[in-house]
């Protein structure tokens, strides 16, 4: 543990918020050293983990998280998790049961565990895997305490997990601290009765006894904290999350105030068994929490692979090196996971850490609190070439995709960026041409990594404020990281020069660069235009009678979509970088 350190908690709300966060938390436990010889890195992993210890004298590293989801979502996974469990809990304590009569007992079959949570057990009880499983050369070297961590590293099994991952825990790696799960049990996570598909269901649910559950896991991963710098919100957009969301957020901010609260809004490309109706819903919900959720966080930043938050988006988001089944959350939350690492990593620095409030302050500007993401997963790089030689070959536009379903404007104005290098671990960031060799590209005579990326991205936004941050060190995608890379990449991530010879096997790609950009600027404008218009133009009590049932009112309801479209007002650029103020009489935006 370092001397200073500014904490984080993790707020993860609804179901695809828990796949994101699943693959997340999976890319921050393959990174963790439990080595007190090595190095100190430059993440530094006690932002967001929390050490304690097991009522048995063993130390233990665990998120400081709060995860909640509905009844029938946990499948294998205990709720209170197994790193402190008692004596009196197991089966077998004769001081379970008092009553001396006749026993019936009826017990139901646990849910069966795939694969992967079969291995890892055996891992964690240490067993030794089959020699099959793991690479012949690596595996006599270990560096340092052998760790659950260190073994699946070197595992070279390749598990097929696209057919048996039904929740997010069917992937889960790492053990929870008893105080993170929260099970909203008035709401069914499978079957058509008791669904929390609407706003105002997700608004009424932070009262009472749900209210107080979390205000006390709160009050206790919040009073361990010694520099509390700020909150990181994971939520659902499209469903009733998005209502309990705009609570929560709300509640942060009355009882934080000061401190950090990034949001974002997750919504897959696909639903299951989705109808006309359920889709109205899902643009309803989108609406209402993209304007509740700003206004409550610092900043709050749509993430997704749809193309648009509407009922009839374009194509989702292709990348030129994956190739992700986008019907599968498995997938796609892996995905909006490795970007998010990287969209993280400034508040996580150990040295020249950017806090939570800088971040806010240098993208949201003038109530402008929506920000876009974009991402190139992965960093397209070929093996030992330089970082100038892989931007050169980007001329006609930064090589990432949208993330925020928002695409960018072909003048590519920008009131603020933040863009972040994560991953060129072992490869030169500038040009090693020999002494008195003409540069091939201004980029080549530059003299510091920081300096090329900073006149790249320059080149497309000369006039935007620009922050930012270049990180060595790679994302480890160790078992479960689905295998979703092109048969063009290495084992890190980077391109290959030559082809691989008919009926080889691509290497597993162990280690992925990304970069990620986090913008505010009139590209918004039309997002949010788009959004409020497919929300508006319909009459609500008609088109889906039963979505206020349960709130908000009419009105409040009307006050909202107001406020959403004054929110993409503030984003017009009509002249340089100055925007036209919401109070102009000027309103021709939304029909």
């Amino acid at each position: 543990m370092s001397n200073f350190c500014r904490e984080v908690v993790t707020l993860q709300l609804g179901h695809y918020s828990n796949f994101v966060g699943t693959h997340w938390w999976n890319l921050q436990d393959a990174s963790l050293s439990y080595d007190s010889d090595s190095p100190l890195g430059e993440i530094q992993s006690d932002v967001v983990f929390r050490e304690g210890q097991t009522l048995g004298g063993h130390v233990t590293y665990t998120p400081r998280l709060i995860a909640m989801d509905l009844k029938g979502s946990l499948q294998t996974l205990r709720r209170e998790g197994c790193l402190y469990e008692t004596r009196n809990e197991t089966r077998n304590d004769p001081t379970t049961f008092t009553w001396e009569g006749n026993i019936m007992l009826h017990e139901e079959s646990p849910s069966s565990k795939n694969s992967f949570l079969q291995d890892l057990d055996k891992l964690e009880k240490g067993e030794i895997l089959s020699e099959a499983d793991f690479d012949s050369g690596s595996q006599p070297q270990c560096s340092g305490a052998e760790t659950v961590n260190s073994r699946l590293e070197r595992i070279h099994k390749a598990y097929s997990l696209e057919g048996s991952v039904r929740v997010w825990s069917d992937f889960l790696r790492i053990h929870l601290h008893p105080r993170t799960i929260s099970v909203i049990h008035q709401y069914n996570h499978d079957g058509e009765a008791h669904r929390l598909e609407a706003f105002g269901q997700g608004e009424a649910l932070l009262q009472g006894s749900v209210l107080e559950d979390l205000e006390d896991r709160l009050h206790f991963f919040v009073e361990e904290c010694d520099y509390l710098q700020g909150f990181q919100v994971l939520c659902d957009l499209a469903n009733g999350f998005a209502g309990l969301g705009s609570k929560v957020t709300e509640m942060l901010q009355d009882s934080y105030g000061g401190r950090g609260i990034l949001t974002w809004g997750l919504a897959p490309i696909s639903h299951p068994d989705s109808t006309p109706m359920k889709d109205l819903y899902h643009l309803l919900n989108s609406a209402l929490g993209t304007v509740h959720m700003a206004n409550h966080s610092s900043f709050f930043c749509p993430l997704t692979l749809r193309g648009g938050l509407g009922r009839r988006p374009s194509s989702h988001v292709a990348f030129p090196h994956l190739t992700y089944d986008p019907s599968l959350w498995y997938h796609s939350s892996s995905i909006l996971a490795l970007a998010l690492d990287s969209l993280t990593l400034p508040y996580r620095m150990r040295n020249n850490c950017v806090p939570m409030w800088q971040m806010a302050e240098a993208l949201a500007v003038s109530g402008r609190k929506v920000v876009a993401a974009y991402g190139s997963v992965p960093f397209p790089m070929m093996q030992g070439s330089t970082l100038p030689d892989a931007l050169s070959y980007c001329t006609d536009a930064p090589p990432w995709k949208p993330l925020s379903a928002c695409s960018e404007l072909g003048d590519r104005r920008c009131y603020g960026q933040l863009v972040t290098l994560k991953g060129l671990e072992g490869q030169s960031l500038v040009s090693s041409l020999a002494p008195g060799t003409q540069p091939p590209t201004p980029l080549h005579s530059l003299y510091s990594g920081e300096d090329v990326l900073a006149s790249y991205i320059s080149s497309f936004y000369p006039v935007t404020p620009l922050s930012l941050q270049l990180v060595s060190t790679p994302s480890k995608l160790t078992p479960p990281f689905p295998q979703i890379f092109s048969q063009s990449l290495g084992a890190q991530g980077l391109l290959q020069s030559q082809s691989l010879p008919p009926g080889a096997l691509a290497p597993a790609v162990s280690s992925a660069p990304v970069l990620t950009s986090l913008q505010s600027g009139p590209a918004l404008g039309p997002w949010l235009s788009d959004l409020h218009r497919g929300a508006s133009t319909l009459d609500v009590r008609r088109a889906a009678p039963s979505f206020l049932s349960q709130g908000p009112e009419l009105a409040d309801y009307q006050e909202a979509l107001e406020q959403l479209r004054i929110l993409a007002r503030c984003y017009r650029d009509d002249s340089g970088n100055a925007p036209r103020s919401s109070s102009s009489s000027e309103d021709d935006d939304d029909g």
